[in-house]
């Protein structure tokens, strides 16, 4: 058996999650007699897990763990984790018995807890300081991290959003990316001149050096293709520990951008806007940050607090 539980009977292919989830889904509907609309909740939570958990080796507790931490990190209400947790629960028991995972990894699995916990988010020198520390293996990585660092940032984007970039997704005219965000619902993003020249820098002088000659991908790994939420993840966590934010992630990164942008004026539906929030309530919780560190300040600098 193998450290991570799944079985070496079975090539580990991306191909291979998607179709299990849709075999587990039939399972679910014609053999355990779920709902039509429960399988359909299941299926959608388990379609979006594959995007940071893509293949059976990367089914880990620690992979689940992390994908439920982003969904209380989005504000995502305790029924949806809940449903979460089960369809996660549900398809790791399955997948046992199918002979895709040698042990039952989600067993151990609990719905997180949702109270008020608000978002750690950097401070503006926090994160000028994370932009010009990317911790890379050569001068071409490097290029491509600080490229990642800024643009997280700049945009306030979604790991997902921002892994699915393609070149022609960017406007350097404008100054804008057409960003595909949740239910490939697409908007438009403004980038400032920071991201713009790392944007170009990357692409210029390191793209061609990493890129397969049939990616259309701004970011792609080492071994030329598109890269995967996994690395980026990784390339954000090697900046942060560099600069003593230890345990941040892109989403925390995204935080960042959306509270600076409240404490420099920025109207809240604005800032919905360019989040890609469907609904006002999810941008709501980055008033509750500011409010919080504007006491913070004020009980430190007020000479009668």
């Amino acid at each position: 058996m193998s450290e991570h539980g799944f079985s070496a009977k079975r090539p580990n292919v991306k191909g291979q999650m998607v179709e299990a989830i849709e075999d587990f889904a039939d399972f679910q509907l014609h053999v355990k007699g779920r709902a039509a609309a429960t399988v359909r909740g299941y299926r959608s939570d388990l379609r979006d897990l594959a995007r940071s958990v893509p293949t059976f080796a990367d089914f880990t507790l620690n992979n689940l763990r992390q994908w439920l931490a982003e969904a209380v990190a989005e504000g995502k209400a305790r029924s949806t984790l809940a449903r979460r947790t089960a369809a996660v629960k549900g398809f790791s028991t399955w997948a046992v018995r199918e002979g895709h995972l040698e042990r039952d990894i989600a067993a151990r699995l609990v719905t997180p807890k949702v109270g008020h916990h608000l978002p750690t988010v950097l401070a503006p020198d926090q994160a000028g300081e994370l932009m010009g520390n990317a911790v890379s293996a050569d001068e071409v990585h490097f290029l491509r991290d600080s490229a990642i660092l800024e643009l997280l940032y700049a945009a306030g984007m979604r790991v997902a959003e921002l892994v699915r970039l393609d070149l022609g997704d960017i406007d350097f005219q404008r100054g804008t990316l057409q960003v595909t965000g949740k239910g490939n619902k697409q908007r438009v993003v403004p980038f400032g001149h920071a991201a713009e020249d790392a944007l170009k820098q990357w692409i210029d002088h390191g793209r061609g050096k990493l890129a397969a000659a049939d990616t259309e991908a701004v970011f792609v790994g080492s071994r030329g293709g598109r890269i995967d939420q996994r690395q980026v993840r990784r390339i954000v966590n090697k900046a942060a520990r560099v600069t003593g934010a230890q345990g941040l992630t892109p989403h925390g990164v995204r935080h960042s951008a959306a509270t600076h942008l409240l404490e420099g004026g920025a109207d809240l539906r604005v800032v919905q806007e360019l989040l890609g929030h469907s609904s006002l309530n999810t941008t709501q919780i980055y008033t509750h940050v500011s409010a919080q560190r504007l006491q913070r300040v004020y009980d430190q600098a007020h000479p009668r607090a």
